[in-house]
């Protein structure tokens, strides 16, 4: 399927945007549209809203279709909003077909299942604006799971500042509650469309090790979970965590104290997975990935050439094994 877009020209915007919004989405017609009302809630501010249809089967795209046209009647002075029908290829490849069409100078990423609350954008966009050297902010969030709130534990509490080390092992940073410099995004190279899931965690892994984070201690966005077809409840998902571990030790962007935490995690995380690949039967690959956590134990952590070389050697093979095996639970 060819990719199929409103175009900006549909709309004849009257405006500048301040911030480009991406959703991404893919048979949620039963949440979305909650989603794409709490943008178009936003309170002064001036927005590009970008849906990009991930090649959904079911009647996502008519109800795209009719949301947009009414944003353009009721909001055409201070709202665009944009659709863009792709064929599936993944919530990465989705957030990516957006920013290309995203021309405001700041980009924000909301889930198709969770929403924001009424300021959010705002209060944001106002802090990226009085703190120019800040390049990523996010949001405090609350969380509903099956239609209850929850209370996140300890171990998911947001800070500020240098975060890299401590979002190793818990990913810290919510695509829904997160706005960037487009630039950043840009100079970054974006979302690695390999991953299927944890893309986020490799994403933001690769901006924090080069960049602190502001936070907004406030909660503008609502987390919703426990219901099915959620990525991050996806089996094996420490396989993405895996690789995306070994591209950051390929490269040199990490001093001595990141790469050796790196390290640590990585032998962790290696250690996990492959004693569950042994328990599957995959013994031969298993022995590999066990040599993985081996040599972050002992050779990786001086980051010389001859490691880097060794995690890109050990990246790609990962990245192998995923892209032929994402059925692996």
């Amino acid at each position: 399927m060819s990719a199929k877009s409103l175009t900006p020209e549909f709309f004849d915007r009257k405006m500048s945007a301040e911030a480009s919004v991406i959703i991404p989405t893919h048979n949620r017609a039963h949440f979305v549209f909650a989603a794409i009302d709490s943008v178009i809630a936003q309170r002064e501010v001036n927005f590009d809203l970008i849906v990009v249809d991930d090649g959904s089967t079911d009647d996502t795209w008519q109800g795209l279709e009719r949301t947009a046209t009414a944003v353009h009647a009721e909001h055409a002075n201070r709202r665009s909003m944009r659709i863009v029908r792709t064929e599936n290829r993944g919530v990465a490849a989705a957030r990516n077909t957006g920013i290309a069409l995203a021309s405001a100078p700041l980009v924000a990423f909301l889930d198709s299942d969770d929403v924001w609350g009424p300021d959010k954008l705002a209060c944001q966009i106002e802090y990226m604006r009085t703190h120019r050297e800040c390049v990523i902010s996010q949001t405090d969030e609350g969380w509903l799971s099956n239609g209850g709130r929850v209370n996140p534990g300890l171990r998911h509490r947001k800070a500020a500042g240098d975060i890299f080390i401590d979002s190793l092992r818990t990913c810290l940073v919510t695509p829904s509650t997160v706005i960037l410099r487009t630039a950043l995004f840009h100079e970054i190279g974006g979302f690695d469309e390999d991953f299927i899931a944890a893309e986020d965690y490799d994403l933001w892994l690769r901006i924090l090790a080069r960049h602190e984070i502001g936070f907004l201690a406030e909660h503008h966005a609502t987390r919703c979970s426990g219901h099915p077809g959620q990525l991050s409840m996806l089996p094996a998902i420490d396989r993405f965590r895996i690789l995306a571990l070994l591209k950051l030790l390929a490269t040199d962007d990490l001093n001595s104290v990141q790469r050796r935490a790196v390290c640590e995690v990585l032998a962790e995380k290696c250690d996990i997975y492959a004693k569950g690949l042994a328990r599957r039967g995959r013994g031969d690959f298993a022995a590999l990935v066990f040599e993985f956590a081996k040599n972050a134990r002992d050779s990786w952590c001086d980051g010389g050439d001859g490691a880097r070389e060794e995690c890109a050697h050990a990246a790609a093979t990962m990245r192998t094994h995923i892209t032929h095996h994402v059925s692996i639970s």
